[in-house]
């Protein structure tokens, strides 16, 4: 009976330490290589629980980033998608990301909140879009030349990281039409 009992509570163990290490969320590790506004290198994992290294696994030859640093800027975010989705289908070269950055956290902590997005986003497609950073934000920020937090930030970047427009906050017409025109001289 007690032979019994250690080897359900082993294999309990054994079970749980095996499924948590499928749904655990690395910390992100980041690398900054060169001086001037660029995009580093960074890893995150995304809302399918699949690890990422950018910019080199940026999917698109240029890659419009949106990235939120507070939970409560989730609402200018989707200000955005629409018009990201549209130009992802104008322009066959461009992939859109939204890559929340989040402080360096515990294992446990970076887990809960990876796995509340998850299950607050059903569509496949923006669980692979959404990559979460876990990392040092003032190193991040000042290689992408970012002095706020107060508002999102988006970029379009290609694989090797260089930077081809920016813009600040909510959409509009004539931000995304700026993105447009960039896009239009870039093909």
């Amino acid at each position: 009976m007690l032979i019994g009992g250690l080897i359900t509570g082993a294999i309990l163990i054994v079970f749980t330490i095996w499924g948590w290490s499928r749904i655990s969320v690395l910390e992100s590790r980041l690398v900054v290589r060169e001086q001037g506004a660029h995009f580093p290198q960074v890893s995150g994992s995304n809302l399918m629980r699949e690890e990422f290294e950018f910019p080199k696994d940026f999917e698109g030859k240029f890659n419009l980033v949106i990235i939120p640093f507070q939970q409560y800027q989730q609402r200018d975010v989707n200000t955005w998608i629409p018009a990201a989705q549209e130009l992802e289908r104008r322009f066959d070269n461009l992939v859109y990301y939204e890559l929340p950055t989040i402080y360096k956290m515990p294992t446990i902590s970076r887990t809960f909140i990876n796995e509340g997005m998850r299950a607050g986003i059903p569509d496949q497609t923006s669980r692979e879009r959404t990559v979460t950073f876990y990392l040092d934000k003032d190193v991040f920020k000042q290689a992408l030349e970012i002095d706020s937090e107060d508002f999102i930030h988006l970029f379009l970047v290609d694989q090797e990281g260089r930077i081809y427009w920016r813009e600040v906050g909510l959409f509009s017409d004539g931000k995304a039409q700026s993105l447009v025109e960039i896009l239009e001289e870039l093909q």
